[in-house]
């Protein structure tokens, strides 16, 4: 596909998420900080991101691009999937928020601390404590895509944006 300047573009795979959306009964308001990181989060998704549900025989589904509602039910992640085309034609899936639990506590943890530091401290603090976050947030990211092996794929990209979507979804603040 060619753009108006005249470069070659790959056509966009069905194989990603075009909306996504909180539960609204699992959001609990949150200040202005906490909106943000919110609104980010689902900026950061959309821009970019390999989102491929696979059907009950394990072959990729082929109808997307997908909508994706997350919430949190009884010490759940609900995930509601749905095709940008039909949204009758939701499927849902739970999982566990046990696995991620430590790591989502010591992640808000050194985020507060981060933001803090950012305040005060030396270039040199918050670059250790950021180098912290992101081993954190790599940790989320993995167990996030160990989870959902053998039924959505994702890519590295995703999985990293979808894990801060959890904590977006999970933080009270």
């Amino acid at each position: 596909m060619t753009d108006p300047h005249g470069f070659e573009h790959e056509p966009k795979s069905s194989h990603r998420l075009v909306k996504v959306t909180f539960d609204p009964a699992s959001v609990r308001r949150g200040n202005s900080q906490i909106e943000h990181e919110r609104e980010v989060a689902i900026y950061d998704i959309l821009e970019d991101n390999r989102f491929a549900p696979r059907n009950a025989d394990g072959t990729l589904r082929d109808d997307g691009p997908y909508t994706l509602q997350l919430g949190i039910s009884e010490d759940r992640l609900v995930m509601v999937v749905a095709t940008d085309a039909n949204a009758d034609a939701a499927h849902t899936l739970m999982l566990s928020l046990s696995p991620l639990k430590k790591i989502m506590k010591d992640y808000f943890m050194v985020c507060e601390t981060y933001y803090q530091a950012i305040r005060t401290q030396p270039p040199s603090k918050i670059q250790a404590i950021d180098m912290g976050r992101r081993g954190l947030h790599n940790d989320g990211s993995r167990i996030l895509t160990e989870r959902l092996d053998g039924k959505i794929e994702i890519n590295h990209d995703t999985a990293r944006r979808l894990f801060t979507l959890v904590c977006a979804l999970h933080w009270k603040g």
